[in-house]
């Protein structure tokens, strides 16, 4: 197969992708747009729910999420290429859902314990609601594991839309039951339900019941996706003699790489959290659950493109690594960084010119101070959303060569980082701004992991075509500031009300001129990756005329 063919595929994966997960955030957006119209973004309800609806995500990033791309992933491939493949992979299944399951069932007996590590809250009503929320939402750890084992094993075999896809099935349940929780409890405005202890129990099982029954919808979609590209599992017991010895290595140094990692987190949800009641009352201050809607605006591009291409990208890094093939590798790996690299300096620049009414948009309900917490976040975040693509493709190559040990050294740099930025933050900010400080020591070692990571890997890959990557990303940045000039100044003309209108047509035309120029001064220094990801849609659109 020729370059130019496997990119064109690899390409349409990529537009498949991307368009499941523009849906799903789209939809994940107004998810949260909602949610704050339930229970407001500041306060003691929406920082207990926040802390409590993130444990089962961080756990399972934890406990299984990374142990998956390091260890399922080049398991599969190199399964199917055996007559004995699928039951492999039964055996692979069965032992993740055991593991899962009884993950689960620990975690939720030690719910309290882990509130307190990661809350730090002086208050016991929002301490027992943020508990009681956890024991409604800790069982998604299960659902996430599922939907993320068997969406892994049809990416691997080339289905990539289904798991890009499912979560549009989770923000749809988890919209309908906060809907109804406004319908039926009424709205943040309009009631005291941002005070923790006026929460009842059919509040509670309500709003956070919604959040866990989406995951469960998340996972069940994939069950048919599996009968439909093929793939027919069922339950095998017994995994000795079928080499999975050096698949547990490498799911142990996964594990550390990531704990590592989740110390300097839980430092960040301490301080975050901590944030509001040191201002005193009155005060409109960032907590968590402004952190974790920061953290949705920050995640938005990234899924959108560079999830969606690193996953594409990764199953032919997992192959042309078992196949020893050292350049294909490092071609594949330097096309992920340079397009990676296109919509990332991109999307940094449209949200920090469009960050406030961003932020306005997420928290419509909320008042302009909220607002204007959200934004500061949100800037200091975004700015590191290229190193984030930068390292995630790293990860990549790290996993596909099935060497996550490689990783640790790096992950704790990180990790270092993070903590010892936000208690800098902590000591010399207004609390004001904690969260944003928050925000720009992880944007710090998001820059940290990726040049250590791609020092490192120029060992591994001989070189990492390092002058051709670093010419796309400058001429990335030089095309991101001119269209950032021409979004501020177009923004500076509109000068439309701060009303939710108001808001999204600032952002829909200043964004489209900004992403306009940037292809334009693109285009100018003849960037051929842009024409190279453009390619397939462009294709579609003909075909569709």
């Amino acid at each position: 197969m020729s370059q130019a063919t496997s990119n064109g595929a690899l390409g349409r994966a990529s537009a498949v992708m991307a368009a499941g997960t523009a849906v799903s955030r789209a939809l994940g957006l107004l998810r949260g747009m909602v949610l704050v119209a339930a229970i407001g973004a500041t306060g003691q309800a929406a920082d207990a729910f926040a802390v409590a609806n993130k444990l089962p995500n961080i756990l399972y990033m934890l406990l299984a999420g990374g142990v998956l791309n390091a260890v399922l992933v080049p398991q599969v491939v190199r399964a199917y290429k055996r007559h004995d493949g699928q039951e492999y992979v039964d055996r692979l299944l069965t032992l993740g859902y055991v593991i899962l399951g009884g993950v689960t069932v620990v975690l939720m007996a030690v719910a309290p314990v882990l509130v307190g590590i990661y809350s730090n809250s002086k208050n016991t009503d929002q301490y027992a609601l943020a508990v009681t929320f956890a024991y409604w939402c800790l069982p998604q750890l299960f659902f996430y594991g599922v939907s993320a084992l068997l969406g892994q094993v049809l990416n691997a075999r080339g289905s990539f839309g289904p798991y890009m896809w499912a979560p549009v099935v989770n923000n749809l349940v988890s919209l309908a039951g906060f809907g109804v929780f406004i319908a039926v409890f009424g709205n943040a405005r309009e009631t005291d339900v941002n005070l923790a202890a006026t929460w009842s129990p059919g509040q509670i099982a309500l709003l956070a019941g919604s959040a866990t029954l989406g995951v469960i919808a998340q996972a069940a979609v994939l069950y048919p996706a599996m009968r439909h590209a093929g793939v027919r599992t069922r339950l095998r017991w017994g995994v000795r003699g079928y080499g999975l010895g050096r698949a547990g290595t490498m799911a142990w140094w996964t594990f550390v790489g990531l704990a590592v990692g989740q110390l300097g987190y839980i430092v960040v949800s301490r301080v975050v959290n901590e944030a509001p009641s040191a201002a005193g009352a009155g005060t409109t201050v960032a907590g968590n659950a402004i952190y974790d809607y920061a953290f949705l605006v920050f995640i938005l591009p990234h899924s959108l493109v560079t999830v969606s291409l690193a996953t594409a990208l990764f199953t032919r890094l997992s192959s042309q690594a078992h196949d020893g093939d050292v350049d294909a590798a490092r071609s594949t790996f330097s096309l992920g960084m340079r397009v990676v690299g296109l919509f990332t300096i991109l999307a940094t620049a449209v949200i920090v010119v469009l960050g406030y009414q961003v932020s306005r948009l997420i928290i419509v309900t909320g008042t302009p101070a909220e607002a204007r917490a959200l934004t500061g976040a949100v800037v200091t975040m975004i700015l590191g959303l290229p190193f984030y693509g930068a390292w995630s493709m790293c990860q990549r190559v790290y996993y596909a060569y099935e060497d996550p040990k490689g990783m640790v050294p790096i992950q704790i740099a990180m990790a270092v980082v993070v903590p010892l930025g936000t208690l800098l933050a902590q000591q010399v900010l207004d609390p004001r701004w904690w969260v944003a400080g928050a925000g720009a020591a992880m944007s710090l070692s998001y820059a940290v992991g990726a040049f250590a990571a791609i020092w490192h890997l120029r060992a591994r890959l001989v070189h990492v075509d390092g002058p051709r990557v670093l010419r796309t990303h400058l001429q990335a940045l030089l095309g991101a500031v001119f269209a950032a000039g021409v979004g501020a100044a177009v923004l500076a003309l509109l000068g439309l009300s701060d009303k939710a209108l108001g808001n999204l047509v600032t952002c829909v035309v200043v964004g489209t001129l900004m992403c306009a120029a940037y292809g334009l001064a693109l285009k100018a220094m003849h960037v051929r990756e842009l024409d190279d990801l453009l390619r397939p849609l462009l294709a579609r659109v003909r075909r569709r005329r």
